[in-house]
């Protein structure tokens, strides 16, 4: 790592506004940072990017649920019990550190350590790296998720701050199954803060005790999965497999190469594979550094049948940006145990029809009729409809309009009868990608960022694709008088009132230092309003990476910018 480059490229950073710490005047807090003015406007256009990217397939919605989550639900989840890391302790300054950090510099894989092991390693010798002692308390776990409590006194409810947005949309799956028609597959994205009480953070932005999450689940028939057409993606990438495997060390290849070897175990993983590479592509990360890392048995997470980690390269080296699992049916599952509730199920049609002998609870109209009245029609329908018969009454019976009422003894009879059966019901599997989405912005920076000189002096271009850069154009009025920056002011405000597209205006020092400050985060076009222009309302357009400037009416600079066709100048 070249902490020169570094340096100057987070020195940059807080300087412009993108990113820096947060709470800085009271001394800063550490896995805490903020995206400032300019950072700020990166972060909502990759957001808003990553929504548009995957809500286009159309069988992908948006939903939006708290990020406050009541413990029995991250109980069922495995999160109360399951997310944890080892720590040690200092007995020197008292600073406390990721225990597999501490002994990573002694043994690979150390996250795959136990706690008996990791204290072998210490008790050899490790030395602190606040102050160089070599007095460790034993390893023990730290559950790293804030805990917190709804409602006040005796009667409060714990909870915690969300480690994941996915629990939200687990509890919405029985609103998304009515939403697309009981028909598999389908998914929802949610996007958001995520917290997590990391013992340690360092690197900057790579680890955060709050971030912003952007996470996909996608529900499919584990019978019928969806077997996508790889063929599209001719271009070769990096997998790195499993290494306990039967397919070791690192292999160039198409996504549809790496199914059909068996080295992506899934074909709507390998889909998701894709689509993510597609993404990361069309953010502006270098396709040459990134590559798909199989996690290992040793490390997967409780709840994942396979899962692959799209790592992407830059200064802090290899880095886990986007996690791909197949978490087969083990949320749904286990919400379904913990809950109780039948709601948590797809529906499987079988080609044709059969017939079996199978319990039914039959209306009785003269009672559902008088107690329910103008639900009561619903009310019999849901009960004709009954996936699974309660083994007792009384019940509470959800209705299409997901309302509920209660079915009491005296309202149903309960007999033997052969039915004709249509299909089965059975619990999803779920395919999740999940983006860091900080880590991806700051490998966004990281590429993107070049130093170079002019003039024999240090120059530097941040090298942003148009689309997630915070300012479409940069406005820059040569003198602010004589006209020139009326002229300018009326252009950004053209340019501002154009759907999705923004505009910076700047009059302030020489025109070449304000060159150097849009460059710097990565403004693509530039404008400037001089003389000439106050004569024939033409005006000098400088593109970014290669400073080359072409003269073009403001007429028709506005008319490019709109339809995204400023490069058809040059």
């Amino acid at each position: 790592m070249s902490d020169r480059r570094v340096d100057r490229l987070t020195s940059m950073l807080r300087r412009r506004g993108i990113v820096l710490p947060s709470f800085e005047i009271y001394g800063g807090v550490s896995g805490l940072i903020d995206y400032g003015p300019v950072g700020a406007r990166i972060l909502r256009r990759v957001m808003d990017k990553w929504i548009d990217h995957w809500t286009s397939h159309g069988d992908i919605v948006e939903i939006d649920s708290p990020t406050i989550t009541p413990e029995p639900i991250l109980v069922a989840s495995g999160h109360v019990s399951e997310f944890n890391d080892l720590m040690a302790e200092c007995g020197g300054c008292g600073s406390a550190f990721r225990a597999d950090h501490l002994a990573g510099g002694q043994q690979e894989d150390s996250d795959a350590l136990d706690a008996d092991e990791i204290n072998a390693i210490l008790d050899a010798g490790v030395k602190c790296p606040t102050c160089a002692e070599t007095k460790w308390s034993d390893v023990r776990m730290m559950n790293l998720m804030f805990s917190t409590r709804i409602g006040a006194m005796k009667g409060a409810r714990v909870a915690y701050m969300r480690p994941e947005t996915a629990q939200g949309m687990f509890m919405l799956y029985p609103v998304l199954f009515r939403h697309f028609r009981q028909r598999l597959p389908f998914g929802a994205i949610q996007t958001g803060k995520g917290y997590r009480n990391e013992i340690s953070p360092r690197q900057g932005m790579i680890r955060l005790r709050e971030f912003n999450m952007a996470e996909l689940e996608y529900f499919i028939d584990p019978e019928e999965p969806p077997c996508p057409d790889l063929s599209a993606w001719g271009e070769s990438v990096s997998f790195v497999p499993d290494p306990d495997g039967s397919h070791p060390g690192m292999h160039a290849m198409t996504f549809s190469e790496a199914l059909s070897s068996g080295i992506v175990r899934h074909p709507t993983v390998a889909w998701f594979l894709a689509r993510t590479w597609d993404f990361l592509i069309g953010v502006g990360i270098d396709s040459t550094r990134i590559r798909f890392r199989q996690h290992a048995s040793t490390e997967m997470a409780h709840y994942a049948d396979d899962c692959w980690d799209c790592e992407l390269h830059g200064e802090y080296g290899w880095v886990e940006c986007v996690g791909i699992a197949n978490r087969t049916c083990h949320d749904l599952l286990s919400h379904e145990q913990h809950s109780g509730s039948k709601l948590l199920r797809g529906w499987r049609q079988y080609p044709e029809p059969g017939t079996e002998i199978k319990d039914v609870l039959a209306p009785i109209g003269a009672v559902i009729g008088p107690a329910f009245k103008d639900k009561a029609g619903a009310v019999m329908d849901a009960l004709k409809e009954l996936g699974e018969i309660p083994d007792s009454t009384p019940f509470t019976l959800s209705l299409a309009d997901a309302s509920s009422v209660e079915i009491t003894d005296e309202m149903v009879t309960r007999r033997a009868e052969e039915v004709t059966v249509h299909g089965e019901w059975f619990t999803p599997h779920v395919i999740e990608p999940a983006f860091g989405i900080d880590r991806i912005i700051w490998h966004i920076l990281d590429h993107g960022f070049t130093e170079t000189k002019k003039e024999g002096e240090e120059y530097s271009i941040m090298s942003l694709d148009q689309t997630v850069a915070p300012f479409d154009i940069a406005i820059l009025p040569l003198f602010d008088k004589d006209g020139m920056g009326d002229i300018a002011r009326q252009v950004w405000a053209s340019v501002n009132s154009m759907p999705g597209v923004r505009g910076e205006l700047d009059s302030s020092k020489s025109i070449g230092r304000r060159y150097a400050r849009v460059d710097e985060i990565g403004v693509p076009w530039a404008i400037t309003v001089d003389h000439t222009t106050l004569e024939d309302g033409t005006v000098t357009v400088r593109r970014r990476d290669d400073q080359e400037q072409v003269r073009a009416s403001v007429d028709e600079v506005l008319s490019r910018l709109a339809s995204g066709e400023v490069s058809s100048l040059f």
